[in-house]
């Protein structure tokens, strides 16, 4: 069995630092993880590991934790004449009739800019995902099923067991060739349901450059997930 259980616990300081604490029985020795996309600190446990164990072993690492958080991308907040990147061209937002081209990201000055502009990257998000999977799913003679976007910090993108594909919206604000190869990622997993060298062969079918799209996305995700769509 894997992971048993998990919770979080508080590392007293300045700050104060939250911990996800798991304990599993594959683990052989307590490791210590900061995700680059959300900031989360967790610390995976061997069974046989007390809680105040895992917690001493955290203390002893504090000033490790806290140099790598303080590395995590600062949060980006929207608000009028402030640059979006969308599809990796900064676009400012201004006022006007809600929508999107080469000139910026319009909205409303009568409502918070933050979910207008994030209404507006979801809808356009759609579009170029919606096309590119069917691009790919055509070139592979594959057929998808439903295709959802969603706010995710994990992955980028997924591939059900029936055919269903759900990608992160904040996609369309990389390159194009990037959410390009997202897509022709997840249509691919449509044959292979792994990350075998079948699988990867035909990625490159449709994306024989998807090493330089992985690569951007692993060193500028964390900037994409660092832009705050809150109305505050």
């Amino acid at each position: 069995m894997g992971v048993q259980q998990s919770h979080v616990k508080v590392l007293p300081g300045d700050p104060p630092v939250e911990i996800v604490l798991r304990r599993s029985a594959r683990a052989r020795r307590m490791t210590l993880r900061v995700s680059a996309l959300d900031g989360r600190i967790s610390l995976t446990r061997p069974m046989r590991v007390s809680e105040a164990e895992a917690m001493r072993f955290a203390s002893e690492k504090a000033p490790w934790i806290r140099a790598q958080v303080a590395r995590l991308e600062p949060v980006r907040r929207v608000a009028l004449s402030v640059a979006i990147p969308v599809e990796g061209v900064p676009l400012a937002v201004c006022s006007g009739i809600p929508g999107v081209d080469a000139a910026g990201i319009r909205v409303s000055t009568t409502r918070p800019p933050g979910p207008q502009v994030a209404a507006i990257l979801k809808t356009l998000a759609r579009e170029r995902l919606a096309a590119a999977v069917v691009r790919h799913a055509a070139a592979l003679d594959l057929s998808p099923g439903r295709l959802t976007l969603r706010d995710t910090r994990s992955r980028w993108g997924s591939c059900t067991g029936r055919g269903d594909l759900m990608f992160s919206w904040r996609l369309v604000m990389a390159p194009a060739d990037v959410l390009d190869y997202v897509a022709a990622h997840e249509v691919a997993h449509l044959r292979h349901m792994d990350h075998s060298r079948a699988f990867w062969a035909t990625v490159e079918r449709t994306r024989p450059d998807w090493r330089d799209q992985r690569d951007w996305l692993r060193t500028h995700g964390p900037a994409l997930h660092a832009w705050s769509f809150a109305a505050d």
